[in-house]
């Protein structure tokens, strides 16, 4: 049995997840990767579950990948390389996706130390919220001579630039919940005791929220990273082609028209 997920879904269909090894800070082990990975596959296609809140148990939200015992399989006397690689291609990479191409908008709050990889799981959410008692830290680079990955060396150069990147992933400072959200790392940095509330009950909103057009949001952001100003207006117009025609929308203009709230939970 898998322990290293803590699962706690609400009436309301916010799905609480909480990686499970606070020993070790919650690095990154086999079962905890291959643990998430089949969880957020899961909620695809479960309706019960509208919005996903992703934090860590005790002190820690993530301190990377465990370097001492991650319990990964070596077949082949592979190389520390190539072992690597296959780990990335087949568990590291696809939970990266699976956060960021979830069909629930996704919370991640950060409850303590994000470092190495555990900065690219905290970044994958649609919002980002951090404890005061949090801090980011790019630890590849200097403690190991890599480049970062979990997809920080894209996420951190989109969101704060090239400079502000470059500053921490070569030196590998601490960087404050506070310094973070004035650089627009993340959304917020609120008191410890505020951060699992508040992100609850901004699942909550986002839960009682029309999904389909939340999670499209997302995507023209990232897709805006990536193409010309031009070429977002096709995107644009080719994605309001298809959410205009939502039972959603039609929910939404009915709501305005009636000087009601909209329902996006019981769409007949």
């Amino acid at each position: 049995m898998n322990n290293t997920i803590e699962k706690e879904l609400s009436k309301s269909g916010v799905l609480l997840l909480k990686l499970n090894r606070p020993e070790v800070l919650n690095a990154m082990n086999r079962d905890l990767i291959v643990g998430l990975l089949e969880t957020f596959n899961e909620t695809v296609d479960d309706e019960s579950v509208r919005a996903i809140v992703l934090t860590g148990n005790g002190r820690g939200f993530c301190a990377g990948a465990d370097l001492v015992d991650g319990g990964w399989p070596n077949e082949g006397n592979l190389s520390a390389g190539q072992a690597a690689g296959n780990n990335m291609e087949t568990a590291f990479n696809p939970l990266v996706k699976a956060i960021t191409q979830s069909n629930k908008p996704v919370i991640t709050a950060i409850n303590g130390i994000a470092a190495g990889g555990g900065v690219g799981l905290a970044l994958c959410g649609d919002i980002v919220i951090a404890a005061k008692s949090a801090k980011f830290k790019l630890v590849f680079g200097p403690n190991l001579g890599i480049i970062s990955d979990v997809g920080s060396s894209w996420f951190v150069p989109n969101l704060i630039g090239r400079a502000r990147a470059n500053g921490m992933g070569l030196l590998g400072d601490d960087i404050s919940s506070e310094q973070a959200k004035d650089w627009g790392l993340i959304w917020d940095s609120v008191s410890d005791e505020e951060l699992l509330p508040k992100s609850l009950e901004i699942a909550e909103r986002l839960a009682n929220g029309p999904i389909d057009g939340l999670k499209a949001i997302v995507k023209a952001h990232d897709n805006a990273l990536s193409t010309s100003l031009n070429d977002q207006l096709d995107y644009e117009k080719d994605t309001q082609k298809v959410l205009l025609d939502k039972k959603e929308f039609k929910e939404g203009v009915s709501a305005f028209v009636g000087k009601r709230k909209p329902n996006f939970r019981d769409l007949s």
